[in-house]
């Protein structure tokens, strides 16, 4: 007899409540996150797909590796191109508490911006912290939520995790890390119940708590790139503060924000490996083709709008559609965070709508809002709020239509 079998014929014997009973959901909750759950469909009277919650989960985590890779690359490529050209903070940043992280890369690569192997090494050391901290002290809370509510650990945590060290930056500090994904988790997602009950994306409440509560480690030009004394604004920044010609005198143009050799979040830089992993959700219907829609047209026909008013002031008036797809995290919202079937709309036609509202708000914010020249988070959180909403009126309209029809009849 295995341990299943003989837990199993013991379980309905626990106290409830008790010691054992809490260690047998810790056990299922173990078993289920690595092998299948407990219980299974065994009948012919459901439909079945090979598509589950554990599959899906996993999907979504391999499209994201090219955004992570080209990440890591970026985020050395942005330090070792600092360091040859400051080599005097080099050799501050290895006589500082920060050295270690330097040891670590010297042991494996170098720092030269030229070498393919130094850049994605460079990065990967500050990627893999960030994504070790995310991934443990986020479990932690969702084992123990698990434990708590005696049911067992999902795959969405996998999601959650690698998405929120993606959005950050590579500077962040690891204790910040901690903060910004327990409260995600906690507030975001557990407090409401848990997976498939959160009416907010977890990923991004956790970093909008994080830009609210520690600003300095999360916005400006010094966050953006690991070399410390080193500030470079990103190019949405500098398109906010009037750089001519679209960053051709900051060394910047479209082809290079296209494949993400700027400065910014650790993931959201490259729009190719981004949408190479939309490709994959779009391909597996796990992400809505339907949201990410609405959400170009709607950044479009706003970008247009703003285009054809024009502004003497605002440069960002003037900016085209093509350079908002690829600055900032517009790409990345678009297609992990968006199209999050948890938070966001659920009926066909609500989908249009949430997507469209997306895409109009990230303009609105981009180009009204000096002081915030980024706004896809905002917009993603601010259509979350309005989902419910939007699905409500969209199934009123219905049952309107339907009732009409049969009176018609």
């Amino acid at each position: 007899m295995g341990l299943r079998q003989l837990l199993d014929r013991v379980a309905p014997h626990f106290e409830k409540g008790g010691r054992f009973e809490k260690l047998y959901a810790l056990y299922e909750a173990t078993d289920t996150f690595l092998y299948r759950p407990a219980s299974v469909t065994r009948s012919t009277a459901h439909v079945r797909d090979a598509m589950d919650l554990k599959r899906i989960m996993i999907l979504v985590w391999i499209a994201t590796f090219p955004a992570m890779f080209a990440g890591m690359w970026n985020v050395g490529f942005q330090a070792n191109s600092g360091y040859a050209a400051y080599p005097e903070l080099l050799a501050a940043a290895q006589g500082s508490w920060e050295g270690w992280r330097l040891w670590l890369i010297a042991q494996v690569a170098g720092f030269n911006p030229a070498s393919l192997w130094d850049n994605l090494v460079h990065g990967a050391a500050y990627f893999l912290p960030i994504y070790f901290v995310t991934f443990a002290v986020g479990g932690l809370w969702e084992v123990l939520f698990a434990v708590v509510r005696g049911h067992e650990v999902n795959e969405g945590f996998f999601v959650t995790s690698v998405l929120f060290a993606l959005i950050l930056p590579p500077s962040i500090p690891l204790w910040q890390v901690a903060i910004g994904i327990s409260f995600g988790v906690v507030i975001g997602k557990e407090v409401f119940g848990g997976t498939g009950k959160n009416f907010l994306n977890p990923a991004l409440t956790g970093r909008a708590f994080l830009f609210f509560a520690y600003p300095a480690q999360i916005s400006g030009d010094a966050v953006w790139t690991a070399v410390d004394g080193l500030t470079s604004a990103t190019p949405l920044a500098l398109a906010a503060d009037g750089a001519p010609a679209y960053f051709s005198s900051q060394g910047t143009d479209w082809w290079f924000a296209l494949l993400g050799i700027m400065p910014g979040a650790i993931g959201e830089t490259c729009a190719v490996a981004i949408l190479l992993g939309g490709i994959l959700l779009l391909i597996t219907r796990i992400a809505s083709w339907r949201i990410v829609s609405g959400v170009m047209l709607g950044m479009v026909a706003t970008s247009f709008l703003f285009n054809t008013i024009g502004s003497a002031t605002n440069p960002m008036f003037a900016m085209p559609w093509y350079w908002h797809l690829v600055l900032g995290g517009f790409a990345f919202g678009m297609i992990f965070m968006a199209t999050d079937p948890v938070s966001a709309a659920m009926t066909d036609t609500g989908k249009w709508i949430f997507g469209g509202l997306i895409g109009v708000m990230v303009v609105l914010i981009r180009v009204v809002n000096p002081a915030f020249p980024e706004g896809m988070m905002l917009a993603i959180l601010f259509a979350n709020l309005c989902a419910p909403l939007i699905d409500h009126f969209v199934v009123t309209a219905n049952i309107k239509r339907r009732m009409a029809r049969h009176v018609q009849q």
